[in-house]
């Protein structure tokens, strides 16, 4: 399928923050940069909503992440993490995410997905056969499902360009030698 990108396209854009937080966490020993994906992401169209997916701890550490993805533009939808009598931890947002994303399908020419968890397959071919959509999916390859990708109609790698991508910290694998007698400095 051709992907076909213009600005009066209008997208919605959903983000498995924990997929995309874990992946740059993992491989880059980063912060992903989620303002700079959804901009790179959107390329200029139309955005009619951003939603982030994100789950709550009892000591609410994360506030400042989600106060900044707010600060970016993107709508924060959290829940709070579950615990178990075993003391086993659940924080899932897919069926949350992929209802969200069927609801608003007839309002949208693209669907972009930020995550690379193949459990999304079935939405990506929903939205593609019921809604027409065009469904672009955005993570770092190196995590992502090969099923996925193949789904999708467009794929950007976010591996590609990681500085692009990420959050310069003292502990990135991409901060600029340079850089780093100064952080380490201070």
């Amino acid at each position: 399928m051709t992907v076909i990108k213009h600005k009066a396209q209008r997208v919605g854009i959903f983000i498995d923050t924990q997929n995309i937080y874990h992946s740059a966490k993992n491989l880059h020993h980063s912060r992903a940069n989620f303002a700079a994906i959804v901009r790179e992401s959107l390329e200029g169209r139309t955005l009619i909503r951003a939603m982030a997916y994100v789950v709550t701890t009892e000591s609410g550490e994360e506030n400042a992440f989600f106060g900044a993805l707010e600060k970016a533009g993107i709508e924060v939808r959290s829940k709070p993490l579950q615990i178990f009598l075993g003391g086993a931890k659940k924080a899932d947002w897919d069926v949350g995410l992929a209802i969200d994303a069927v609801t608003m399908a007839p309002k949208l020419d693209s669907v972009i997905l930020i995550s690379g968890d193949g459990d999304y397959v079935p939405l990506v071919e929903y939205l593609q056969r019921t809604h027409g959509c065009q469904v672009e999916v955005v993570s770092f390859g190196k995590s992502s499902s090969a099923r996925l990708i193949e789904a999708a109609d467009d794929f950007l790698d976010l591996d590609l360009n990681p500085k692009k991508y990420l959050i310069q910290t003292p502990n990135s694998t991409y901060t600029p030698r340079s850089s780093r007698r100064k952080i380490d400095e201070v």
